[in-house]
């Protein structure tokens, strides 16, 4: 008989902190509660004190209270420094009243660099922006050390995973030597749902996005793509679900192109709520300048939509279902509207292929892939 796995995880973000990664968490640790072979011990941020929580038998969350201030979809340098410093210390002394046999470590920085420090045998899950060249943010930073640093925690990794095979391939321009395999997000098909009727309500026709305000997502290029089609389309409405830096400066774009009125601008939604913007969306947009594969475009396939995106990582999630276009080229977006919009059949066709689609790559999947990873590591009672 053998004992269970004791895993420590690391993540600065968990619900409501933080975005896709956070949410990813805890979809995995939702499905990981029904491996009762696991005993799981996750790390993360809170958006006020201290605590601990046991949501299933198997798992525990501790909660360190980083002083978070301001939006809690975005972490700041100040919030990551501060994470890694509480949870560095705090692990320490986890190890030395736990015999972990492996740390699973979303990210390679700041995580990963945690994992590194405590010397136990360690799995880093690239999530985006810790890969060197992915985020415009760190763009010294990357040049000056965080290349440097991702070469020697991801060389010294027991295992090295990546979110889409987009982000694999980026890197590898950091670490061209380094085996990375891909392990995709899963999709929670319960959860996220089609309802035909509130799309063919016949009072509009809605253009989604759901992330970030930031200049990665490439939001502009989506709002200079409606300036070109709302005369031949009066109906056709944009939902922008997020927040962020750019929030005011979408808003000033979308007046200045004069489809103002035909732009929602929703702020941070909760995500039990995100539901309803799926369910009455005609078209998921997501014009990004990179993208590993968040979760929105998941929870978009899942909720049956056809997909317009770029040429990144969320296009591996584009099969029969959607049109990829060039990234930074509004005019591509504005001809792929054109072409679902006139073609209704087409779109119903790809409305159907998203949900077939998201049927195959339910989170059971994906936590299932890390345990094959996690069996790697036991050991007898």
């Amino acid at each position: 008989m053998t004992r269970p796995l004791r895993i420590l995880m690391l993540n600065y973000e968990y619900p409501p902190l933080g975005g896709g990664a956070g949410n990813a968490a805890q979809y995995l640790l939702r499905e990981f509660a029904h491996f009762g072979d696991l005993d799981i011990t996750l790390v993360t941020s809170s958006t006020d004190e201290q605590r601990t929580e046991t949501p299933h038998g198997n798992i525990t969350i501790h909660f360190l209270d980083i002083g978070k201030k301001g939006n809690l979809h975005y972490q700041t340098n100040r919030d990551l420094l501060i994470y890694s410093w509480k949870a560095w210390r705090f692990c320490r002394t986890l190890c030395k009243e736990h015999a972990f046999d492996l740390i699973l470590a979303f990210f390679g920085i700041p995580c990963g660099v945690i994992a590194y420090l405590l010397g136990k045998p360690y799995i880093i899950s690239l999530r985006g922006s810790d890969v060197p060249g992915y985020n415009s943010r760190f763009k010294l930073l990357d040049h000056v050390v965080f290349r440097t640093i991702s070469r020697i925690v991801w060389k010294k990794a027991d295992h090295v995973t990546a979110l889409s095979k987009d982000l694999r391939e980026l890197a590898r321009r950091t670490s061209p030597q380094r085996e990375i395999s891909v392990i995709y997000n899963g999709i929670s098909c319960e959860e996220f749902h089609p309802n035909g009727a509130m799309q063919q309500d016949g009072e509009s026709y809605n253009l989604l996005f759901v992330g970030r305000l930031i200049e990665r997502k490439g939001v502009s290029y989506l709002l200079r793509a409606m300036a070109k089609v709302r005369d031949s389309h009066p109906r056709l409405h944009v939902y922008i679900v997020g927040d962020g830096p750019l929030r005011d400066r979408l808003r000033a774009e979308a007046d200045a192109l004069g489809i103002g009125a035909r732009v929602s601008i929703e702020g941070s939604v909760p995500h039990s709520e995100l539901l309803d913007y799926y369910q009455k969306a005609h078209i998921f947009v997501l014009p990004s300048l990179n993208e590993a594969l968040g979760n929105v475009t998941h929870e978009a396939i899942a909720s049956g939509l056809p997909i317009i995106t770029t040429d990144t990582g969320a296009a591996e999630l584009v099969d029969g279902n959607g049109i990829v276009v060039p990234r930074e080229d509004a005019d591509a977006i504005a001809r792929a509207i054109e072409r679902l919009l006139h073609d209704e059949s087409l779109r119903g066709q790809m409305a159907k292929q998203s949900r077939i689609l998201a049927e195959n790559m339910r989170w059971r999947t994906t936590a299932e892939a890390y345990y094959r990873l996690f069996s790697m590591y036991r050991r007898p009672a």
